[in-house]
Parts: structure tokens; C-alpha cells; sequence
């Protein structure tokens, strides 16, 4: 397996699912991770299986389509009949983007004081996203997307703290509005 081309070359093993899914849980983990130690809505867990949920309809839409050119070869070869196959990856991006942008509107809350939830919804997205990636074998693609979005989520949080645009801290209690006197 060629790590930098991995994508549709060969038919599916167990080690490359676990591959796919051992790098969508260590680097969506760590997204997982930062938002759980904020004490966020949606922590680890939450993202983890939004990730794994999308990274195992990309490993199964991929073995779907090694099956059908399978059964394409067969019916080549038993009755002589050529039959065209479609690769159309693009439908299980926008179901598992639809589906995960109902799951992250449900973490934003608003308030009298402002609007809370939006950086955990799009950790969520991210998290889907980043679980296709792997989950479709774009390993690299999937490595770069993690490690900005890791940078987002610190270091540029770190960096605002110096301006005048400072992040506004959340509610301490889910429903709790921050009143200022």
C-alpha cells in the first residue's frame, strides 16, 4: 500500500479499514479532546462517533463499489455482456453533511447575551468531514485538514487573547444567560 496514493487501487483488507479508522479516531480525537477540556456541549465522544459514523460509510461505499465491479468482471466473463459502472462518491458527502448539520444545529444555543454553540457545531462538521477523508483513504488530505484545525481551535484562540477580539466565553450552564449589570 502506497501511502501517498491509497485511494481506489486495491480491493479492501481489514488492515486498511483499521488504518482508516485508527487515523480518523487519533486525529478527530484530538479535536474531540480540546472541546471536551473547554467543557464544551459536544466532547470527545461526540465527535468521535460523528467521525467514525462518516468514516465507515466512506469504507463501506468504497467496498460497495469494489463488489459491483466484481460482479461487473463476472458478468463480463459468464455471459459476455459489458455493463457500465458509476462512481457517484459525491451522494454520501451530502447525506453525511446534511445529516451532521441537523446533529450541530442542535448545539447552538441563543440567548439575550449572544449566540453559544457555533464553534462546537463546526467542530462537529469537521469532524464528519475529516471522518470521510480518512474514511475515502485521503490520508494526507486528511493529516493537513486535521492539524489546521487543530491550529484554529489553539493557537489562533491563543493569538486573540493579545486583541482587541477576544473569544466570549460560553454560559457556565447550558440555558444560563450571562446578565451584566
Amino acid at each position: 500500500m502506497d501511502f501517498f496514493q491509497n485511494f481506489l487501487t486495491d480491493e479492501l483488507d481489514i488492515l486498511e479499514i483499521f488504518l482508516r479508522m485508527g487515523l480518523t479516531a487519533f486525529f478527530v480525537g484530538v479535536i474531540g479532546l480540546e472541546r471536551q477540556m473547554r467543557h464544551k456541549i459536544a466532547g470527545i465522544t461526540t465527535h468521535l462517533m460523528v467521525a467514525f459514523a462518516s468514516a465507515a460509510i466512506a469504507i463501506l461505499q468504497d467496498a460497495l463499489y469494489y463488489d459491483a465491479i466484481a460482479a461487473a468482471i463476472e458478468l463480463r466473463e459468464t455471459t459476455g455482456y459489458a455493463i457500465e459502472i458509476q462512481i457517484q462518491r459525491q451522494r454520501v458527502i451530502a447525506q453525511v453533511i446534511t445529516g451532521v448539520g441537523f446533529l450541530g444545529a442542535g448545539t447552538i444555543l441563543k440567548t439575550r447575551n449572544g449566540i453559544y454553540g457555533l464553534t462546537t457545531a463546526s467542530t462537529l462538521f469537521l469532524s464528519a468531514i475529516i471522518g470521510l477523508i480518512f474514511g475515502m483513504g485521503h490520508y494526507v488530505l486528511g493529516v493537513i485538514v486535521s492539524f489546521f484545525a487543530f491550529m484554529f481551535l489553539t493557537a489562533f484562540r491563543k493569538i486573540l487573547e493579545f486583541t482587541s477580539l477576544k473569544h466570549r466565553e460560553s454560559p457556565d450552564i447550558i440555558g444560563a444567560e450571562k446578565v451584566e449589570d
